[in-house]
């Protein structure tokens, strides 16, 4: 409480800003379809917005994880986003745990729509906009105004409400939502599994010093989410019975409609 006190009025403002407006961004915008269909567009000026505003209020790029000499992820990094591969494999061949995988949204995916997916709305829609959002400016606004463990942990708990629609939406879409008890416990654990992939998405950060860093592990995390579904779903016939005709692997479906993936370790995750 000491830093907090002792901070300048305007860090504190913005500090505050940057909480409320990331609290509401994903589960109020994100229930626009205009959003769904711009999400890529909406999020890359999302991003600028957010570096600007950054910017504005006196955050360098050095205290965002961008500055010179901080563009390459580092071996944490790397270990870890092939660590996230390998749970991926893992879960796809245990069976106890390949129902995990069963999202219908992923396995009504054609080819073309999952490179786009995977190569343009997972890294540059999803990951770089929240790491920026997240990790870069809302944890460095944090850090001026409260100790490093403080603003890891406001930040992480802020990741995990920003999934909260998102989560909604993945268990009405599979048929998951149920009673409202169902809905609650499903919401709660999807917020604080994406609680806990933020303080590893913020551990990461600190310990790299980039940005780059996060942003790689987040897209290893959704893409090979994705794509390991999508593999389950194409071998197992099981997995996508009761599917409508026109709903099935490799069923024409235009690219850039919001599916579900994993975030942090979740599967509850609209990109």
């Amino acid at each position: 409480m000491a830093r907090w006190r002792e901070a300048r009025r305007g860090d504190k403002a913005f500090a505050l800003a940057c909480c409320a407006v990331l609290a509401a961004y994903n589960n109020v915008l994100g229930v626009h379809p205009w959003h769904n269909r711009r999400y890529v567009r909406v999020n890359l000026c999302a991003t600028g917005t957010a570096l600007a505003a950054a910017a504005a209020s006196g955050l360098t790029p050095a205290d965002l994880g961008l500055g010179r000499g901080r563009w390459l992820p580092g071996r944490p990094a790397g270990r870890l986003a092939a660590g996230v591969a390998a749970g991926w494999l893992l879960i796809a061949v245990v069976p106890a745990t390949r129902p995990l995988l069963g999202d219908k949204r992923i396995t009504s995916l054609d080819a073309r729509s999952v490179a786009y997916q995977a190569l343009i709305r997972i890294p540059v829609g999803t990951a770089l906009w929240e790491e920026v959002a997240f990790r870069g400016v809302l944890q460095a606004a944090l850090r001026r105004v409260m100790p490093k463990a403080t603003a890891i942990a406001v930040t992480s708990c802020l990741f995990g409400v920003w999934h909260i629609r998102p989560t909604l939406q993945a268990l009405r879409a599979n048929g998951l939502a149920g009673t409202r008890g169902r809905t609650v416990a499903g919401v709660t654990a999807a917020v604080a599994t994406t609680t806990a992939g933020g303080v590893l998405f913020s551990w990461l950060r600190e310990r790299s010093g980039s940005l780059i860093a996060p942003i790689l592990l987040h897209v290893a995390t959704n893409s090979g989410g994705l794509i390991t579904t999508l593999a389950v779903g194409a071998a197992d016939p099981a997995a996508r019975q009761g599917l409508p005709e026109g709903r099935r692997i490799g069923a024409s479906r235009p690219p850039g409609r919001p599916i579900a993936t994993s975030t942090s370790g979740g599967r509850s995750r609209a990109v």
